[in-house]
């Protein structure tokens, strides 16, 4: 798939979050407030922020596939981890103010009324929430891009947030009938209380994912494994390797590393070499840059140069002895 289609994807299934929760935002609201449920309308609150989280992370993808430009070298891929940072501290707004409302209804309840339309509204949230984050999940998976990760995590979170809620309007509306005279509404407001708590703790995870990747934290080790054993296969044409470095932005990587081959091959034997590695990196990575500096492997052997050295002793005694002449 080019780099137009994955885009192309990227933003209709971005488009699909929006006009989900734009629906849900009114359904859920309507009825919390018909119902008088702050648990409810605290799930109409938290999909208005995963609205708002929806448009910036329709934004963002279509910013973050814009080719590099001269104000912007290495492209504008880093806008989906902003995205990221962004959705999570929106929910950590939107999970203080349903901890506020849930808190005022327990000093001052209210009756909750029509607690089975509140259970049908959580139901069909719950529903609709699982098929769009799916579609999420599988789409900012396939094309590695962190607001569509984060977004469908904000939609997952809100299935288990729904489902709570759906369970204690269901134990009011069981409470009812199975103990006519006691009051327990006071679940509503606790129920809201744990989905604020629930919410915190997923907007903590993208916040200090965005935050690494804003921070150029190295790829993940089974990467930079990958990188280091496909080096470690190109013996004897490459002798050492060293100053491996690697970061991600977005869907991107950037990877930049030193490797020595032997002293006497030519500068157009070197490019060569130089160009099969990164055709070889683009191919196991799609989206790559990577910046390659090739030194002669002449004897002199510096610390960081015999720290990634391929070369067995009796090779690398060879190597100093014809360096020194």
């Amino acid at each position: 798939m080019d780099d137009l289609a994955i885009q192309k994807q990227k933003a209709k299934v971005a488009s699909l979050s929006i006009i989900s929760n734009s629906v849900l935002v009114v359904f859920k609201a309507v009825i919390g407030i018909l119902i008088g449920s702050v648990s409810v309308f605290s799930e109409a609150i938290h999909s208005g922020m995963d609205l708002i989280a929806a448009v910036i992370a329709f934004l963002a993808v279509r910013i973050s596939g814009r080719q590099a430009d001269e104000g912007h070298p290495f492209g504008h891929a880093k806008v989906e981890d902003i995205s990221a940072l962004a959705e999570a501290l929106l929910i950590f707004v939107a999970a203080g103010w349903i901890i506020y409302e849930a808190i005022h209804k327990l000093i001052v309840p209210r009756p909750l009324e029509m607690p089975a339309l509140g259970v049908m509204v959580m139901f069909i949230s719950s529903a609709a929430n699982f098929m769009v984050s799916q579609r999420l999940f599988h789409v900012g998976k396939q094309t590695d891009s962190p607001a569509l990760l984060a977004n469908g995590w904000h939609l997952r979170t809100d299935v288990y947030t729904s489902l709570g809620v759906m369970v204690g309007l269901g134990l009011i509306l069981l409470g009812r009938y199975v103990f006519p005279g006691v009051n327990i509404s006071w679940i509503d407001p606790v129920m809201a209380i744990t989905v604020a708590v629930m919410i915190l703790r997923a907007a903590y995870h993208l916040a200090s994912s965005a935050v690494q990747d804003l921070l150029d934290k190295s790829t993940s080790s089974e990467e930079k494994a990958w990188i280091q054993n496909y080096l470690y296969n190109l013996y004897p044409t490459v002798r050492s390797f060293h100053k491996l470095r690697t970061r991600k932005a977005g869907d991107a990587r950037f990877v930049d590393l030193h490797i020595a081959v032997h002293a006497q091959m030519t500068v157009s034997d070197s490019h060569h070499v130089a160009d099969q590695i990164m055709a070889d990196f683009r191919t196991h990575f799609p989206h790559i840059d990577v910046i390659l500096h090739i030194e002669p492997c002449d004897g002199s052997c510096s610390s960081a140069c015999t720290s990634g050295c391929l070369l067995s002793a009796e090779e690398r005694t060879e190597a100093v002895t014809k360096g020194s002449k």
